[in-house]
């Protein structure tokens, strides 16, 4: 658990490192060049960094144990962050896509200047967000952060409007077509949308009880079915929370058993579902098979 959450942490404080440095990068290169694609990426890059900050502090409270209050730990956490992020994304992405329409329709096309400054510092933050995506799937794979997997989704969809602006700024210095820049900020605007919209509908799907993924579904069943001296079970309930995934699992054993062997039983399930899930919670109930 420990492991995990240094982990996580780790994710957390490069995604916050590197959204600072892009945020004043990208206020420096629309200085220099006055282009909405670059401002549409610097608007994202400013929410990622106030939603990095909120997913470090998430992450650490997520990590904090059950107590009298929260018997099942505070995990939820990572999903109202997540949830919050959604949110963010989407008031973003509409006032991108209004400013992107409202300068397609300008009567005059818009004049970019320093295209070239603008194109460094964009290729700039294509590296440093593509190292940080690399680092945070290795994280959200080794540690199930549902957190740190919404932030590194939404890092993903950074990379196409920091493509697009590096386009736009091209197709303005050769070519003279502002109007460029403004169609890519309004694809951004929609590719933030969808990322929004399945991030938020993870996180609500997670606060709402949804059950886990049915591979883990079927992945426990199957250990149960062989297990020997389980006869049988059923209530095979699950839930998900943040990163956490919570089992409870009714065995029904023989009743002529001794108490310990029937604990021993139950015990070496529960180890072996442990195993195969780290990020599990798992209770089982024993029941006399038959009874």
């Amino acid at each position: 658990m420990r492991q995990r959450l240094r982990l996580a942490f780790s994710a957390g404080i490069a995604s916050v490192l590197v959204a600072a440095v892009l945020v004043g990068l990208k206020l420096w290169a629309l200085a220099e060049t006055g282009a909405l694609s670059i401002a549409a990426s610097l608007a994202d890059s400013a929410l990622d960094l106030m939603m990095s900050l909120g997913a470090a502090v998430a992450i650490v409270y997520a990590a904090r144990p059950a107590d009298e209050d929260h018997a099942f730990g505070h995990s939820s956490a990572e999903d109202l962050a997540a949830l919050a992020q959604s949110a963010f994304i989407l008031v973003s992405a509409g006032v991108i896509g209004w400013a992107a329409v409202a300068r397609l329709l300008a009567p005059s096309e818009p004049v970019l200047a320093s295209e070239g400054r603008g194109m460094v510092v964009m290729a700039l933050s294509i590296v440093l967000t593509v190292g940080l995506v690399w680092w945070q799937g290795r994280v959200a794979r080794a540690t199930g952060s549902r957190v740190v997997a919404a932030d590194r989704l939404h890092y993903l969809g950074d990379l196409l409007p920091s493509l697009g602006a590096i386009g736009a700024l091209w197709v303005s210095g050769t070519h003279g077509i502002g109007s460029v820049d403004a169609v890519v900020a309004l694809a951004a605007s929609v590719v933030m949308v969808l990322g929004a919209v399945r991030i938020g509908k993870g996180a609500w799907d997670a606060l709402m009880d949804r059950a886990a993924d049915p591979a883990i579904l079927a992945g426990i069943a199957e250990m149960a079915r062989g297990w020997p001296g389980v006869r049988g079970f059923h209530d095979l309930k699950t839930r998900t929370a943040g990163s956490r995934v919570f089992v409870h699992l009714h065995i029904e054993l023989d009743g002529d058993q001794p108490l310990r062997e029937a604990h021993r039983i139950g015990a070496g399930l529960r180890r072996a579902i442990l195993e195969a899930y780290p990020q599990a919670d798992v209770i089982i109930h024993k029941d006399v098979y038959g009874g």
